[in-house]
């Protein structure tokens, strides 16, 4: 059969991520590349031409036009607030659809997707829940549900370690750092590990008939804690930019350190450099170093004052802005707890799980946690588990393959190359919407939807100082929301 070709909606890391991850599987084609940075894109400025390109061609085909072969599906990667628009365009002309992790920025966004994808034609419909597609998770999650290695679940702890500078950088000084522009760290940060925690412990085991052990409280603490003014070094004096401060050399949040010693300087011309100006890249890429530094620089030192406009302040970000003096407001450490009551049937035992996102860690995203069970005890960070067994007090190690080059421990490989084999199965006839949809990414809209609620009723529990009742919550948020 011929490869799918898809289209991929916005060329930034995630975007650049899932395209090398589809390459790289060799199972389908990136056929265009709508962005709006000239040099990113192919065909398409505006994921709206697109639009207006294809019911055109569709047109055209019926009419017994020649045309060019059009996409199977598409990767939507454009910024979190622009996921419903994008998502809900997309969903009438039936495309196979991948959308980057947090599906919207609100729970009525989520709703609003969800409802479009089910109204539309059939079509397969993932998530950039990475976590769920790693060698390393989906064999842990082997150990715990299938072969029980410790019994019934009795606690669960996992953190997600964000990192000191790439917490500076993505949450305080970048696109995320506030959640009246973009939404909760939580969400944007941490949605795929609550979506993690969810499917360890209530989604069912594949082949498996039984229904989902749904949560019975959630409750959550945090805020921010260090990046804000009370923070600030008094050496640090009034500088809002870190190329005017008096200890840029010193400060280890100082943004000539952080992109030029920690990066530029060592030619590593990716993230996080290409997202402060992917032009530094270009020029880096080009054989013009020096050129390359300047402009960094020149990017670095741009700031707002006290009369810029706020719309201007809210609509980019500033990397070079001093981390205790930015507008930032979002959780910089964060915990979350799930209950679970025996279920009415028997079936399933009560359990705890618990979540912390921390900013202030040497680790980068190398997630790590302890299961707690019956007849063992199981630790795991990114890379090994390990497993000890009461019974027989025995301690074994395991170590599954990380693939080289691969980001989320593989995940994104993962996720890729399962998305696009549904969407092989369904143009080959070889399965139905349903059956690939379950077969290979083992996750429904409507579970994409109860994890995203889940965050959302956290931080509604953060706010509030209150412990939720899921069963109520979600009766009134989201049942009653779409009726």
């Amino acid at each position: 059969m011929t490869h799918p070709r898809f289209l991929i909606i916005g060329a930034g890391s995630r975007g650049n991520a899932y395209a090398r991850a589809l390459i790289d599987s060799k199972l389908g084609i990136v056929d265009a590349v709508a962005d709006p940075i000239a040099f990113k894109q192919h065909e398409f400025e505006d994921w709206r031409d697109f639009i207006k390109y294809e019911q055109q061609r569709r047109k055209d085909e019926s009419a017994g036009l020649e045309v060019r072969p059009g996409v199977d599906g598409v990767f939507i990667c454009v910024l979190d607030h622009q996921h419903v628009e994008v998502a809900s365009a997309m969903g009438p002309l039936g495309l196979h659809i991948m959308c980057e992790k947090p599906l919207a920025t609100t729970l009525t966004d989520c709703l609003r997707i969800q409802r479009s994808i089910e109204a539309g034609l059939k079509s397969i419909f993932a998530i950039g829940h990475v976590l769920r597609y790693s060698p390393h998770n989906m064999f842990l999650r082997h150990l715990v549900r299938e072969q029980r290695v410790i019994g019934d679940v009795v606690s669960i702890e996992h953190t997600e370690p964000v990192g000191w500078w790439h917490f500076s950088h993505s949450y305080v000084r970048g696109n995320w750092r506030k959640a009246s522009t973009a939404a909760p760290s939580l969400l944007t940060k941490s949605c795929h590990d609550i979506d993690f925690l969810l499917w360890m412990l209530c989604s069912p085991v594949a082949g498996n008939d039984e229904t989902p052990h749904l949560p019975s409280k959630i409750s959550s603490t945090g805020s921010l804690k260090q990046f804000r003014r009370s923070r600030k070094p008094a050496a640090a004096k009034e500088a809002t930019n870190c190329l005017s401060c008096d200890i840029r050399e010193s400060c280890i949040f100082s943004a000539p350190r952080i992109y030029n010693d920690r990066h530029l300087a060592k030619k590593i011309t990716t993230w996080p450099i290409d997202i402060v100006n992917p032009e530094v890249s270009a020029l880096h890429a080009s054989g013009r170093p020096s050129e390359a530094k300047d402009l960094l620089l020149a990017t670095l030192r741009e700031d707002y004052t006290p009369a810029t406009p706020q719309a201007s302040i809210d609509a980019r970000s500033w990397y070079g802005r001093c981390v205790y003096e930015s507008d930032n407001d979002v959780c910089d450490d964060q915990y979350v707890t799930l209950a679970w009551s025996d279920s009415d049937s028997g079936s399933h035992l009560a359990k705890t799980a618990s979540f912390h996102m921390i900013a202030q860690s040497l680790a980068q995203c190398e997630r790590r946690g302890r299961i707690y069970g019956t007849t063992g005890e199981i630790s795991y960070d990114s890379k090994s588990i390990t497993v000890h067994d009461f019974t027989s007090d025995s301690t074994r190690v395991y170590n599954p393959e990380v693939p080289k080059n691969s980001h989320h421990g593989g995940g994104d490989d993962g996720l890729t190359q399962q998305f696009v084999k549904a969407v092989r199965a369904v143009k080959a006839g070889e399965m139905s919407v349903k059956d690939a949809q379950g077969e290979f990414l083992g996750c429904t809209v409507e579970e994409v939807v109860r994890s995203h609620a889940a965050v959302f009723a956290a931080e509604e529990a953060r706010r509030e100082g209150k412990v939720i009742d899921w069963q109520e919550w979600w009766s009134a948020n989201v049942e009653n929301a779409s009726a």
